[in-house]
């Protein structure tokens, strides 16, 4: 999914304007954001010492008060960074220098501590040199707040589909990988990788075109990967500092006492995230003078423990200035997974009404403990410096069972509104309109538009929900219901093959959850979706394996219809793979199923599975009886259209066994049965392979009057056909 972009200083101001993510060639300055966990781009654990404020057109969204931010101020220093940087880019390689072209893309790293800046300063050099590579910018974050690497494949899908490349569900990091240099090999543009945990993690993503850039964000050295042109961040120099200060405390405090001001600049190490704290608790107390806060934090021994870190002490002095609802907010947006947080999320973690979250996030952003994005809908994010130290808070100050409740509260108001997004598609039923009326207004979508656009914007946020409460392993049964609406709404609003990525990892998570709490119907579920979504993908060896598993499952819960179409699929794969032995012997067991559970529709269906294989396998006779009793079946349902369908198949067999005349009467009644089934496309199919077979026996003059039918029912506009015809899939 393409995400807006946004960049945002410490002191909550947007950064620029949001760009959307190309399908093609770009025009210069175009931008293409994603993020590996699918947060807007331009943001990491970093974010809480952003330092660079963005040019004019970032302002909020229309319905955004304002006042919290501000366009129309410039990046604050790194003047002597930004200059290397550019230097670097255009700076002879390793394999220029031996007279060989590079054979990847030039990699600059900028490393140091959370907090210090570091995606600030990527961004402001993206901005700078952004002329330069007309296909525009891909971001990707690389780990997680608490430090985990975000998989590589996860990264890959996300930056594949920002560039509107087709995902294949279910695909490994290698060939995703691969899948991705392609696209990149393609183009001359920006890649952004935020917060990498290692080298192994940039080096799976590196473009083979030299004509890219990628600028990783890192803690440390990217020991492994060639030619890497590194630029350690320290704090600001002490003017930045204080300009940085003053633009939050506003600059009259700071002109009546400068050297207050550099002695707190130097007190939070010229760090922007200590520093944006700062000035947040000054300007809530504007009685407070500069010197105060520097005050406070020489006095700060929390219990006689050292101080820590700056950003640890300006955290806590902060912290303890914060109303105690506030407070309670912000540990608690800690257990939200590493994506924006909207006030429905807040309201159901805190347990009050959204617009009282509203008001909670808004004074945490006064204060600089959060972010607000400029975003269509409100979205809030935790600078990932900070997660750390509120995760503590939340360990300490709460106990257990009420941060698991408050969890369980986010994801059932989750699984709430996923409930409502679905439901405003399904207008025609009355149960689902009276169930959606009974919805409260705050849960309420307007119209299927509504519900999609949200789908959308908080699909990463659904996800990564997903995997949370999968992860926690207490709430499964909440998980299990969540999973279910989630595939349903995107199925309702996305398609099936559209969220068919999704919908894969869903449905390893449903798997994880089975197998934990020895579910055999839901993992015989779990196991058919994925090997359906296998086959879809030509990972049919795969498939296979993964019916065979699903069949053990549904035998072990004796689950009739899962068995039956595990046994099913298992021949259709055995046929993929070109063994229609097998094929036939397995569809004759799940006709034997069928048989013995009186169903007679799909037992035809079987049949004509059964006849197709023998067909493929040269066996026409023993096809012959299977489409004949396939006919038969459909005869005894009064299914005329599947009738038709299957005397135009027995046809095919018919000739196939050198009965020409036979198949042509079979066909001529399949037309008949079309016609009086009014079915125009198969009618136009069956006149087509009539004549197509008077033609084979030398008939040109019968063959034109039946091509001549079928034109005029296709130029008609032939409905869609009521029935499908006989595949291979599952």
């Amino acid at each position: 999914m393409v995400e807006q972009a946004v960049d945002t200083d410490g002191s909550g101001l947007p950064g620029p304007a949001p760009d959307t993510a190309p399908t093609g060639p770009r025009t210069p300055g175009g931008r293409a954001d994603t993020r590996s966990d699918g947060r807007p781009g331009g943001r990491s654990e970093d974010d809480g010492g952003l330092h660079g404020l963005p040019a004019p057109g970032g302002g909020p969204p229309t319905g955004e008060p304002s006042g919290r931010e501000d366009s129309g101020r410039e990046f604050l220093g790194r003047a002597h960074e930004l200059r290397e940087l550019r230097a670097d880019i255009a700076r002879a390689g390793l394999d220029t220098l031996s007279g060989r072209k590079a054979p990847r893309a030039r990699v600059l790293l900028i490393a140091g501590r959370p907090g210090q800046g570091r995606t600030a300063l990527a961004e402001e050099l993206l901005r700078r040199v952004a002329d330069r590579y007309p296909d525009g910018v891909l971001r990707a974050r690389l780990g997680e707040p608490d430090g985990t690497p975000v998989p590589t494949e996860r990264t890959a899908r996300d930056l594949l589909s920002a560039l509107g490349r087709p995902v294949p569900p279910g695909a490994g990091e290698d060939e995703l990988s691969d899948l991705l240099r392609e696209a990149l090999g393609e183009r001359r543009l920006l890649l952004l990788l935020d917060d990498a945990a290692g080298a192994e993690q940039v080096d799976a993503l590196l473009p083979d075109s030299p004509d890219c850039l990628v600028v990783a964000v890192s803690r440390g050295p990217l020991t492994g990967i060639s030619d890497v042109r590194p630029c350690t961040l320290g704090g600001l120099d002490t003017a930045s500092a204080v300009e940085l200060l003053a633009r939050r405390t506003g600059a009259v405090r700071v002109t009546v006492d400068p050297r207050a001001a550099e002695q707190l600049a130097e007190a939070c190490g010229g760090q922007p995230a200590a520093l944006v704290l700062a000035g947040g608790w000054l300007a809530a107390r504007p009685k407070a003078a500069v010197a105060d806060v520097t005050r406070h934090l020489d006095a700060d021994t929390e219990g006689g423990t050292p101080p820590g870190t700056p950003l640890a002490r300006v955290f806590r002095l902060a912290y303890a200035g914060l109303p105690a609802a506030g407070r309670r907010m912000l540990r608690l947006l800690s257990l939200v997974p590493a994506v924006p947080a909207d006030p429905q999320t807040a309201s159901a973690l805190a347990g009050c009404s959204v617009e009282a979250a509203r008001a909670l996030l808004d004074e945490c952003v006064d204060a600089g403990f959060l972010h607000r994005l400029p975003t269509a809908l409100p979205q809030y994010e935790v600078p990932g410096c900070l997660q750390p130290l509120l995760r503590a808070r939340a360990e300490a100050e709460d106990r257990p069972g009420e941060l698991r409740l408050a969890r369980a509260r986010m994801l059932e108001r989750t699984l709430r509104l996923l409930q409502s997004c679905r439901a405003v598609t399904e207008t025609d039923s009355p149960r689902a309109r009276e169930k959606l009326l009974n919805t409260p207004p705050a849960l309420r979508f307007p119209d299927p538009r509504a519900a999609a656009d949200w789908l959308r914007a908080r699909r990463p946020a659904l996800l990564a929900a997903a995997r949370l409460a999968v992860e926690d392993g207490e709430l499964d049964t909440l998980a299990r219901r969540l999973m279910s609406q989630l595939v349903r709404a995107m199925v309702a609003h996305l398609g099936t093959r559209a969220a068919a990525p999704d919908l894969y990892g869903i449905h390893l998570l449903v798997l994880e959850v089975a197998e934990r709490r020895a579910l055999p119907r839901e993992r015989a579920a779990a196991l058919m979706n994925l090997a359906d979504l296998d086959v879809r993908a030509g990972r049919t060896r795969e498939a296979l394996a993964r019916y065979r598993a699903a069949l053990d499952a549904g035998r072990e819960a004796g689950d009739a219809y899962a068995t039956g179409r595990a046994t099913e699929s298992v021949g259709a794969a055995h046929l993929a793979l070109g063994d229609p032995d097998r094929a036939a012997d397995w569809f004759g067991r799940a006709l034997a199923q069928r048989l013995a559970r009186d169903e007679r529709a799909d037992a035809a269906r079987l049949h004509g599975r059964i006849g197709g294989a023998h067909a493929r396998a040269g066996r026409y006779a023993e096809a012959l009886r299977s489409w004949r009793s396939a006919v038969t079946g459909y005869r005894r349902c009064g299914d005329l259209v599947a009738q038709a369908r299957a005397l135009g198949e027995l046809a095919g067999v018919q000739e196939a066994a050198g009965h020409a005349d036979e198949a042509l009467d079979t066909c001529q009644e399949a037309v008949e049965l079309a016609r009086r089934a009014e079915e125009e496309g198969l009618q136009a199919e069956l006149h087509t392979r009539l004549a197509e077979a008077l033609e084979r026996t030398g008939d040109p003059a019968g063959a034109r009057l039946h091509r001549g039918a079928a034109a005029r029912l296709r130029e008609a506009g032939p409905r869609e056909s009521r029935a499908e015809p006989e595949t291979d899939g599952a």
